[in-house]
C-alpha cells in the first residue's frame, strides 16, 4: 500500500486495526498506546500491556504528552496538552506493504521532566522519503512519576525509580511485535535521542533487560555518567515526600499530577545544592534494579551492549543555553569545585583557552562536564572492548546572539527539517544552512542503514572525531588537552 493510492491507510496491531493518514508523501499514525493508562492504582507500577479494541482506532493525532511543567527555557517555554494517560507512540513510513525497512525509534529528551515525541523537530518525513526508513517516536513517564524511587512501599513498586525507561523497553517490545505491519524490520531497529533521549539510549545500552531490542544506537549529547545512586535516589524521595506532606502511597496516590510535578520542581534546589546526585537532578533513572542490576558505567565496561554499534557525539557550545548571564570568578571556582576539579581544573582550562572569561570558561566546563567528556569516555570504554563507535561534534554556529553551537541544535539538523516551527529562534536570520543538515541527515541515515556514518570508527591511537560545520572535517586527537585535564575526576 504505497500514498498514492491511499489517503487513510489502517493496518493491524497487536492490541487491534489503526487507520493513519497521509501527509507529504509518507504514512503517519499518531498516538498509538503501546501500554495501558499508568492511572490510578497503576501510578508509580511498571507498564502493562494495553487493552485492545475491535473497531479502527484513529490514529490521525497525537497524544498527549506526559505530565509536565515548561521550565521557560527556549527549547521549554510553551504549555504542552498533557495527561497521565501518555504512553502513545507514533509512527511514519513509506508504505504499507511487505518490505522490510530499517527503523529508527526516537527518544525526546527535556531532563527526564519535559519534552514530547510530537515535537516538530522529530517529525521523520526526510528519513522515509530520502531514507526509506520507518520512524518512531515515544512518549514516556516523567519526573517523580516515572523516575521517583518508591521501592520503600512495597515490591509492587520496585520498578519505579526507573520506570520511565521501562516504559521505553515497553515501546521497543511494541515494535518487535508490530512494526512488520507498518513496513518496518524487527531486526534491524536503531534507538536514538538527543539530552536525556541521548541519556535514556545509554541506559538501554547498558541494561541487560533491553537485549535483543534494538540493534543500533545514537545517543546525542547524553552518554552514560547519568543515573543516580539508590542512596541519592532514596533523598530525593524522601524531600519529595516531605515536600507532598505524604507518608504511605494511600497519601501519593491522593494527590494530583499538578501537586507531584511541583513538589519535584520545589525538591531539585534543595538535591541540588546538597550534592548528592553529582552532578544529576532528582528524579533520574536509578541504578541496582530491573533495569539495570548494577552501575550502567560498570555494565559497559562488563561487555553490555557492546555488540550495539554506536554513532555518539556533543555540540561544541552545549551549554550556552543553559548560561545566558555573565559568570564571575567566584562562581567559576563554585562550579570547578562542584565537578571536582577545583582551581587545578581551571587553570587547566586557562592554558587550553588563554583568551577566554569566566563567562566562556565556565560554558566549556559545563559543556564537558555534562557531555562531551561522557561521551568520549563512553567510546573509549566500548573501543578497549573492541566495539565501534562513531562520534562527531557539532560545530555550526548559530547566528542568533550568543548560542553558537549550542545544546539541541543538532536535533534539525539530523532529521533535515530547518524549516520546521521554532527552528528559526534557534539558527538565526540568513540563509539556510542545508548543506549542514545534508551532510548530517547523510551520515544518520547511512548509520541507520546498517553503514558506516562515512568515517572509521573512534579508537585510542587516533581518536577520530567528525566535526560538522559549513565545511566538514574528520580531526583526530582534538580533545587531548580537554580530556587530560579530566582524568582523575568523577
Amino acid at each position: 500500500m504505497s500514498t498514492a493510492e491511499i489517503e487513510h491507510p489502517v493496518t493491524t496491531t497487536t492490541s487491534g486495526p489503526v487507520m493513519g493518514k497521509e501527509k507529504a508523501g509518507v504514512f503517519q499514525f499518531c498516538g498509538i498506546p503501546y501500554a495501558a493508562a499508568p492511572v490510578g492504582d497503576l501510578r508509580f507500577k511498571r507498564a502493562q500491556p494495553a487493552p485492545g479494541w475491535s473497531d479502527v482506532r484513529d490514529a490521525t493525532r497525537f497524544g498527549p504528552a506526559a505530565p509536565q511543567i515548561p521550565s521557560g527555557g527556549m527549547t521549554d517555554s510553551v504549555p504542552v496538552r498533557w495527561d497521565e494517560d501518555c504512553l502513545t507512540l507514533n509512527v511514519c513510513t513509506p508504505a504499507i506493504d511487505d518490505e522490510r525497512r530499517p527503523v529508527l525509534v526516537w527518544i525526546h529528551g527535556g531532563g527526564y521532566r519535559t519534552g514530547q515525541g510530537a515535537i516538530p523537530w522529530y517529525n521523520g518525513t526526510s528519513f522515509a522519503v530520502n531514507g526509506d526508513i520507518v520512524v518512531v517516536s515515544i512518549n514516556y513517564r516523567l519526573g517523580a512519576l516515572g523516575f521517583a524511587d518508591l521501592s520503600r512501599f512495597g515490591d509492587d513498586y520496585a520498578t519505579s525509580g526507573v520506570n520511565g525507561i521501562l516504559d521505553q523497553i515497553h515501546a521497543l517490545e511494541w515494535v518487535q511485535a508490530n512494526i512488520s505491519n507498518f513496513g518496518g524490520d524487527p531486526g534491524r531497529v536503531t534507538i536514538a535521542g538527543e539530552s536525556a533521549g541521548g541519556f535514556s539510549v545509554s541506559t538501554l545500552l547498558g541494561s541487560p533487560r533491553a537485549k535483543g531490542l534494538f540493534h543500533r544506537a545514537i545517543p546525542q549529547s547524553g552518554a552514560a555518567h547519568h543515573t543516580l545512586t539508590i542512596e541519592a535516589a532514596a533523598r530525593a524521595t524522601d524531600l519529595l515526600l516531605e515536600e507532598l506532606g505524604a507518608e504511605t502511597m494511600h497519601d501519593l496516590l491522593a494527590k494530583s499530577p499538578m501537586e507531584i510535578m511541583e513538589a519535584q520542581n520545589r525538591v531539585d534546589p534543595t538535591f541540588t545544592r546538597e550534592g548528592i546526585g553529582q552532578g544529576v537532578s532528582a528524579f533520574y533513572p536509578v541504578d541496582h534494579n530491573e533495569v539495570l542490576p548494577e552501575t550502567l558505567l560498570g555494565h559497559l565496561r562488563e561487555g553490555v551492549g557492546k555488540d550495539i554499534p554506536v554513532l555518539t557525539g556533543t555540540n561544541k557550545d552545549e551549554a550556552t543555553l543553559f548560561i545566558m548571564k555573565a559568570v564571575s570568578e567566584a562562581s567559576l571556582q563554585k562550579q570547578a569545585e562542584g565537578y571536582g576539579g577545583g582551581e587545578a581544573l581551571i587553570e587547566a582550562y586557562r592554558h587550553i583557552y588563554p583568551e577566554s572569561d569566566a563567562t566562556d570558561l565556565a560554558i566549556k566546563l559545563n559543556t564537558d562536564f555534562a557531555f562531551k567528556i561522557p561521551a568520549l569516555r563512553l567510546a573509549e570504554i566500548r573501543d578497549s572492548l573492541g566495539a565501534d563507535t562513531w562520534v562527531y561534534q557539532f560545530d555550526w554556529e548559530s547566528r542568533a546572539p550568543h548560542l553558537k553551537a549550542t545544546h539541541a541544535l543538532e536535533i534539525p539538523f539530523s532529521f533535515n527539517m530547518l524549516q520546521s516551527a521554532g527552528v528559526a529562534a534557534f539558527i538565526g536570520e540568513g540563509e539556510l544552512p542545508q548543506q549542514v543538515a545534508d551532510d548530517m541527515h547523510t551520515a544518520w541515515t547511512h548509520f541507520i542503514r546498517g553503514e558506516s556514518p562515512g568515517w572509521q570508527p573512534y579508537t585510542a591511537n587516533t581518536r577520530q572525531v567528525m566535526h560538522f560545520d559549513n565545511e566538514s572535517s574528520l580531526v583526530e586527537n582534538g580533545d587531548e588537552a580537554v580530556t587530560k585535564a579530566w582524568e582523575g575526576i568523577r
